[in-house]
């Protein structure tokens, strides 16, 4: 393990307050022992690195001039929050971060008062951040000024140009900064993405700084006649304000968001001048001072050796289903042109980069941007194509009415490949693939499969890939598959039909999804308790395969379903089937296994479902206790 670093002026940061007294030249300083101190952090435990390493310098700035926990510092997503966390009194929790009963790897509201509002989702800063503004105007006690920090990728997020018209129309003073490190998960797309581009290339920083329309009253006095002298000279190079002008907003910048001078001038200027919503234009380097030449800026990572930047990876012993579905995918687009895919900005963890490589053409990256992303892929739908749109379960919540209006309704084949199904680890409640079982399965129209392994996830590619006739999904979970045998190509299922695994008497175990290996484990258990139960893979959510499960509620006592997924879903559609062909009049038991009605805190994957009570002794548990601890009794 490598030694902490050797950090005394941040060693008298409890927080905010103790910054206060500090001169500039001791603020550099504390910026460079924060992005040391951030630095091995995460070498200890893993995790998001590179974008708080891109704003150390703007972290320091904001809360030695503005007057946090009062004021509310909103980070966008946060993942760039770690630094914050820090120097907000939890730096001697930092070694908890993402694991079981620790900090949280984002912004967290019953943490800590210095998180005023949760994130792990894109574009919601300048929402929230309005959200207290006019609460401040309303006369809320104990909130100060808003100050909202938004990456350039999470500016390609609708929602948040709704916030930044809304906020330009109040005219009411909030503080919008623009972290611009042309570095989000994947290299920001898109037009938004040139434009920022456009305000700063080819031109320092101040003479662009000074040219922006209104900026000039900003700037401290003696910058003034000089910005003036700069607009003039430009006045032929740029034509009338930008964007954000239009929006309602002050236009300043781009400025150094790595040179505190530069920062705390803007800052404390602002602080005392600004009336109504502004917005700071600040240009960042993401893994700045250690991983800003790496591919991906640091984005994120396992432990690693802060010498060697060696990350230490378990090693893998089977391919992760993500790979498995690339793979698949393109294995079905060299045999057919009309297949494109989609991601939202998630290029490497949807495996599209893999398809991307090999066809670029077909491949499309909308930016995080799920709502158009998926009534985009409606029309490539609608004109004959064959999407599939690659989003994990959680962050296509946010383009569900797109999801019903736009696809299920119109009844148009998108493919969508819901990675990142169930609990998901250390990324905590914010990821974890929950409830995209009820909220896919009550559609009509809509196909929903779950793959148990990733020979099942071939073979759910290629059944997408055939079905043309409307929307069709599968969800498989994050990590390695079990490691079974794979067939060379996938082979399409038949539409609504299940499968049995293992034959038995008495109970019927009932899957949809990947906790079949749990459940093979709990039969192993119980067939040395006397007792070998049947088991079935669902496959499909819906349609339900009908024949299959009424056969298993006549020929058992009882029925049990194990799902990964929130009440409502698979499990509650079986129940339903029961209900209405009477099947519970005969005296069959029933009980379905799922998610509890709870928010699951981060931890390894396999406490996340000992915690839910999904594991193969819940399931054992479970069993016995359907059919009765005196009956197997008697039995054994």
């Amino acid at each position: 393990m490598t030694d902490r670093p050797q950090t005394p002026l941040l060693d008298r940061i409890a927080g905010p307050a103790d910054m206060k007294p500090l001169t500039d030249r001791e603020l550099r300083q504390l910026a460079e022992e924060l992005r040391t101190e951030t630095i091995w952090s995460v070498s200890q435990t893993g995790g998001h690195l590179g974008a708080g390493l891109g704003v150390v310098e703007l972290t320091v700035a904001l809360h030695a001039v503005f007057d946090t926990p009062r004021d509310k510092l909103i980070w966008d997503v946060s993942h760039q929050c770690y630094p914050h966390k820090i120097i907000t009194g939890r730096r001697d929790r930092m070694t908890t971060i993402r694991q079981k009963d620790g900090l949280s790897g984002f912004t967290k509201r019953t943490e800590s008062l210095y998180d005023p509002f949760g994130a792990a989702h894109s574009s919601t800063s300048i929402s929230a951040a309005l959200g207290f503004t006019m609460a401040r105007e309303l006369g809320a006690e104990g909130v100060g000024d808003a100050i909202a920090v938004i990456g350039d990728g999470a500016l390609s997020g609708g929602m948040a140009y709704e916030a930044l018209n809304h906020a330009g129309h109040l005219e009411k003073r909030l503080i919008v900064i623009l972290n611009d490190n042309e570095m989000s998960i994947a290299p920001p797309v898109g037009a938004m993405s040139s434009y920022l581009s456009r305000l700063y290339a080819g031109a320092p920083f101040q003479d662009f700084k000074s040219a922006a329309k209104n900026a000039v009253g900003f700037l401290p006095p003696p910058l003034q006649e000089g910005a003036r002298r700069a607009k003039e000279m430009l006045k032929g190079m740029t034509v009338g304000g930008t964007m954000f002008e239009e929006l309602g907003f002050s236009y300043l910048g781009p400025i150094d968001g790595h040179d505190m001078d530069q920062l705390m001038q803007v800052l404390r200027t602002v602080k005392v001048r600004a009336t109504g919503p502004i917005l700071i234009h600040a240009i960042t380097q993401k893994g700045k001072g250690y991983a800003e030449h790496r591919a991906d800026r640091g984005h994120a990572t396992a432990k690693f050796d802060v010498s060697t930047g060696e990350q230490k990876k378990a090693p893998s012993n089977a391919p992760s289903y993500t790979k498995v579905f690339a793979q698949s995918l393109m294995q079905e687009a060299e045999h057919d042109d009309r297949i494109v895919a989609i991601t939202a900005a998630m290029p490497d963890g949807t495996g599209l980069n893999l398809f991307a490589e090999r066809f670029p053409a077909r491949c499309f990256d909308v930016g995080i941007a799920e709502q158009h992303g998926v009534t985009f892929c409606a029309g490539l739908a609608a004109s004959g194509m064959k999407p599939f749109a690659a989003i994990y379960s959680t962050f296509l919540q946010r383009g569900y009415d797109q999801v019903v209006h736009d696809v299920a309704l119109q009844n148009l084949p998108v493919r969508f490949a819901i990675d990142r199904a169930g609990l998901v680890g250390a990324d905590g409640a914010t990821h974890a693939g929950s409830f995209d079982i009820a909220y896919m399965a009550n559609l009509p129209n809509m196909v929903v499969m779950a793959a148990s392994d990733e020979a099942e996830l071939r073979h759910m590619v290629a059944t997408a890939a055939q079905h043309d006739s409307g929307p069709i999904a599968f969800r498989f979970p994050r990590g390695e598959g079990v490691g079974c045998e794979m067939p060379e190509r996938g082979e399409p299922l038949e539409i609504g039909k299940g499968r049995i695994v293992h034959e038995g008497e008495r109970v019927a175990i009932l899957s949809f999804g990947a906790r079949l290996q749990e459940i093979e484990t709990a039969r192993e258990a119980l067939i040395a308790r006397g007792l070998s139960p049947t088991v079935a893979d669902a496959r499909f959510a819906k349609p339900l395969d009908r024949d299959l499960i009424l056969t298993l509620a006549r020929e058992h006592e009882a029925l049990v379903t194990v799902e990964e997924g929130a009440v409502g879903g698979f499990g509650s559609h079986v129940a339903h089937l029961l209900a209405e062909e009477g099947v519970f009049d005969t005296g069959l038991r029933y009980r379905s296994m799922v998610l509890p009605d709870a928010f699951i805190e981060q931890a390894g994957p396999r406490d996340m479902y000992a915690q839910a009570g999904l594991n193969a002794e819940d399931i054992e548990a479970r069993v016995l206790d359907v059919l009765g601890v005196e009956t197997l009794s008697r039995r054994a």
